[in-house]
């Protein structure tokens, strides 16, 4: 059996085809190759088109089948890891009524805060691990209250990963897991959060079926298997968010192990078995794949907006024909420290870890005699090193204490310079692996059709490409706390 994975990325759609007995990828293919747009109305809005990623899913899938390494007819099942906590409404006929709000939009922050106070700040962490902030069910907030027309039309609600589902099957559905990423799911009765519902005055309607992450959701119409040469009934059998299925490729599935990315966000991904909350909702906890009602799996996260989005902004400003590897390469070449230049990475929106704040990248001491572009890419990739150490304290202070952060080695993790000033800033070993979320996703879609006869089988030829010991915390660790005072001075004249 061949197994299928579409990851639905902010910057392109990339699609897998593994072997399920081998576990070895078969082809991959990504679209576009150059990254997608955001579309931004407003400061602080952030949307993406529904029709533009089935389109971009279909382009890559059939670059894929272009390939010839595989017969598209056997692949017997589908799964799809997707942008977390976007909000896609459609109407009775499956349109689409309006751009997705995507993850990093900040426009509901203050309903948000609003829904926070009004159902009461210990109820709502107590029984939904968050604040609302501006989650999936905030966006619909903001929705019904700025276009009630579109709001009266609208059928079902759906995050990315479910609206390429439904493109596929014609069957729209949800899980636990993604209710809670919307802010929906109340643990503590463990169904729909009739806060939720109630203080929003929504209609429980609107939520699709609910079914377990790995189980069927709906099956490959004969349309879109003739037009993608696909077989007709192959079932999605997986659909997670991009943090939670980048902790299942990486085999981060029991309480205590922890996982991290540096693709367009950052985000460190830690598994635990226990209910628990930040007091500030600075880090978010959400149902995890696994998560089962006898057997909680939660997923304690933490996420920056603004690392490889900030990556790509300053090679777009700096380093313009060079590529990522040579900006790598010349931010190697600079002394840990980057000469006295600090870089603040926070410019994607309001940062959930700094309490919804809207802080800005700012680069502090400039020595216009000195610096020079690869002073630039290194104080880029130290200042998010840095960003990620001061968000796993605030995880520390939730029990979350790891000995070793499992990543793939990709996106910012393909740089010396920043896993060096990662693992020397938090003081954790990483493990970097063979590790690509459409891969996941299509282990995931085995799982669902089981098979394999355990979770755990379906990662037993995950290749561990190398491991980084922190060796010179002495030589970051002022850096790092320069850096901090900066960063709080500017927190607190916010």
């Amino acid at each position: 059996m061949l197994l299928l994975g579409i990851d639905i990325g902010t910057s392109s759609i990339k699609v897998s085809v593994v072997d399920a007995q081998t576990q070895e990828c078969l082809a991959s293919a990504q679209y576009p190759e150059e990254e997608s747009d955001i579309i931004s109305p407003k400061a602080g809005w952030a949307e993406q088109s529904p029709e533009m990623w089935w389109e971009h899913a279909k382009a890559a899938l059939q670059k894929a089948n272009a390939t010839g390494r595989y017969n598209p007819q056997e692949i017997g099942a589908i799964g799809i890891a997707y942008q977390m906590h976007g909000l896609v409404v459609v109407d009775k006929a499956q349109q689409v009524l309006r751009n997705a709000i995507i993850w990093c939009d900040s426009r509901a922050v203050e309903i948000g805060n609003k829904a926070f106070k009004a159902i009461g700040e210990e109820r709502s962490l107590a029984r939904l691990l968050n604040s609302p902030g501006n989650f999936t069910a905030s966006k619909l907030a903001w929705v019904k209250a700025n276009e009630p027309e579109l709001y009266y039309n609208i059928n079902k609600i759906m995050l990315p990963g479910d609206y390429v589902a439904m493109k596929l099957t014609g069957s729209i559905t949800t899980s636990i897991s993604a209710l809670s990423e919307g802010v929906f799911w109340d643990f503590q009765e463990d169904q729909l959060s009739e806060d939720v519902l109630s203080y929003y005055k929504f209609d429980r309607n609107l939520i699709p079926a609910i079914n377990p992450v790995f189980s069927e959701h709906g099956t490959v119409s004969k349309a879109v298997a003739d037009e993608l040469g696909l077989k007709s009934g192959i079932p999605v059998t997986y659909k997670s968010g991009d943090q939670p299925n980048n902790a299942l490729s990486l085999n981060v599935l029991k309480p205590g192990e922890v996982a991290a990315t540096a693709g367009t966000s950052g985000v460190i991904y830690g598994v635990s078995d226990k209910l628990i909350y930040d007091p500030q909702s600075r880090v978010n906890t959400f149902a995890h794949v696994n998560y089962a009602g006898d057997e909680k799996r939660l997923g304690v996260l933490l996420c920056i907006n603004g690392t490889g989005s900030l990556n790509r902004w300053i090679k777009n400003i700096a380093g313009t024909g060079i590529s990522y590897a040579e900006m790598n390469q010349l931010a190697s070449s600079i002394p840990v420290g980057s000469n006295g230049l600090r870089v603040i990475p926070f410019g994607n929106g309001a940062e959930r870890m700094l309490n919804n704040k809207i802080v800005g990248t700012h680069f502090h001491h400039i020595d216009l005699n000195l610096h020079t572009k690869a002073h630039l890419f290194r104080g880029v990739q130290e200042g998010i090193a840095f960003a990620f150490r001061y968000g796993l304290d605030i995880m520390r202070e939730s029990g979350m204490n790891p000995n070793i952060i499992r990543a793939g080695k990709a996106n910012l993790f393909l740089s010396d310079s920043f896993t060096e000033a990662f693992v020397n800033a938090t003081h954790v070993p990483v493990e970097l692996y063979q590790n690509d979320g459409s891969v996941g996703a299509a282990l995931g879609a085995g799982i669902g059709v089981k098979a394999f006869k355990s979770e755990e089988e379906a990662f037993t030829n995950s290749k561990k490409l190398q491991v980084v010991e922190p060796k010179a915390i002495d030589q970051y660790e002022p850096v790092y706390q320069e850096w901090k005072a900066l960063l709080e001075k500017q927190l607190n004249e916010i």
